[in-house]
């Protein structure tokens, strides 16, 4: 069975604790503080494994914990740090937040390890409360604690076209036909149960990666048959080819099937039923050369004003398809070429531990005011600020924080600037 979707729960490891301990040796009898810090706690990582293409291994095992950091010893010996957990997954697995659905981290694009989890980190061992006051400190820093989330991984796969159509009207005999891809082929609906991949070799270097998903049916968007868990694996193709039975066979009609599909399409994603289409009317070989005519006339009188190209072909005896995928091949020569990516919506390290570490809010001058400190430093380094999600979680920080109640009280007006180390924001009240 393809296995594309899975939950499962993650920790990252907790750090370890400082610890408390005193020079105890010959020759001195009051030894100072010497307890070593806790080591790091293990970091939770996932990374692309090519070799993977399901998310089967996740089905059996459902718990992925790093290993905690270990406790800090006599004589300054600091803990080992814990052991990372390394995820393994398909190119193209989301990563979401189960409770709320929100995307944590696409890893379409990923080509190092990335940290979702860090580990905690170590406590400070007695050695570092030593005062002048206190010379025999009997307290250290705990770690800290780990951080853990249940997520839902979807693998969404990564295609630049995507075959979409009702069952039976031949996309896998298409696939069979223009690609290295051998899907099983048989004349019942959903014939094809998995997505396939395949590559249309062209020539002179050019072609492209196409997907068959299994057959969509009306209702699919709200879940009815198969089609809802197919349909994410088409969110990341930049063009897609619509295949219709254009001789009838079963009694369908092609313009209401291409209507019917993509009302789906608008229900389960309005971006992508907006994507580039093309329609291929299949299985003109088993019609007459009016006939043919005929439904080709109907189909681009129809959809040509909404800039679809309707090609007649033939998936079983191959006429019309060169045609066909040369168009597809131009087209997306005319598309950019970096495939879609979906932007981080959930911020596991949102709620920042309070560290102490203060955030500093000073006037540099009349009309500019500067925000600073560790914490925001930290958010800046893991949130984009040029995604729509990323400037949100920015503003909402800034909120929770109680930055923007202390730059009111500084008497902040509209249109002041303030400036978050080398950025630089206009103010302006909501």
């Amino acid at each position: 069975m393809f296995a594309d979707r899975a939950r499962i729960f993650i920790r990252s490891g907790k750090g370890g604790d400082g610890h408390v301990s005193f020079r105890r040796e010959k020759y001195v009898p009051d030894g100072g503080p010497d307890g070593g810090d806790g080591g790091n706690g293990g970091d939770l990582v996932f990374v692309v494994n090519p070799g993977l293409n399901t998310l089967v291994d996740y089905r059996h095992k459902r718990k992925y914990c790093a290993g905690d950091g270990k406790e800090g010893g006599k004589r300054r010996c600091s803990g080992s740090r814990g052991q990372d957990m390394v995820l393994k997954v398909p190119a193209g697995t989301v990563i979401k937040d189960a409770d709320s659905g929100k995307v944590i981290l696409d890893m379409a694009n990923r080509r190092e390890p990335v940290v979702l989890l860090r580990g905690g980190r170590g406590g400070k061992g007695n050695q570092h409360y030593a005062t002048a006051t206190m010379q025999a400190p009997k307290y250290a820093q705990p770690g800290q604690e780990a951080k853990e989330l249940w997520v839902d991984l979807e693998l969404k796969v990564i295609a630049d076209v995507g075959l979409i159509g009702f069952p039976n009207v031949g996309k896998s005999t298409f696939l069979s036909r223009v690609t290295n891809a051998r899907p099983k082929i048989a004349n019942y609906h959903f014939t094809t149960l998995n997505p396939n991949l395949g590559v249309v070799d062209l020539s002179d270097g050019n072609g492209f990666v196409i997907a068959d998903i299994p057959g969509i049916i009306e209702g699919a968007s709200e879940g009815t048959g198969l089609g809802f868990e197919f349909l994410r694996h088409i969110e990341r193709t930049r063009v897609m080819i619509h295949l219709v039975d254009a001789a009838s066979v079963e009694g369908r009609d092609p313009i209401e099937d291409i209507k019917a599909i993509n009302k789906e399409l608008m229900s389960y994603n309005k971006d992508l039923a907006s994507r580039p289409q093309v329609i291929a009317a299949n299985k003109i070989d088993a019609m007459t050369d009016e006939d043919c005519d005929l439904v080709v006339s109907l189909l681009k009188e129809e959809f040509n004003p909404m800039g679809m190209e309707v090609f007649p072909i033939s998936a079983v005896s191959g006429k019309g398809v060169k045609e066909l995928l040369w168009y597809v091949n131009n087209l997306l020569k005319e598309l950019p070429e970096e495939s879609v990516e979906f932007e981080p919506e959930y911020f596991p390290d949102a709620d920042l531990e309070d560290t102490g570490e203060p955030i500093t809010v000073t006037m540099d001058e009349p009309g500019v005011y500067r925000v600073e400190g560790p914490r925001v430093e930290k958010m800046l380094g893991y949130t984009n600020l040029e995604s729509e999600k990323g400037f949100e979680f920015f503003q909402k920080f800034m909120k929770n924080n109680h930055v923007l109640e202390r730059l009111e009280e500084m008497g902040i007006e509209e249109g002041d600037t303030v400036k978050v180390y080398n950025l630089a924001f206009d103010y302006y009240k909501s």
